[in-house]
């Protein structure tokens, strides 16, 4: 049963983390969540 719930749990926990670094806009970012500000200041390598 504990590990039942400690997968379901890392599943929650992975769910949340997708959505907050992917969908959710942050203030300290100026509204962009931290994916497109990854994006936007990104580095090109070419």
């Amino acid at each position: 049963v504990l590990q039942k719930t400690l997968k379901q749990v890392k599943q929650l926990t992975e769910e949340w983390l997708t959505i907050y670094n992917t969908q959710r806009p942050h203030d300290a970012l100026k509204g962009l969540t931290p994916l497109m500000y990854k994006q936007k200041h990104s580095v090109s390598t070419l």
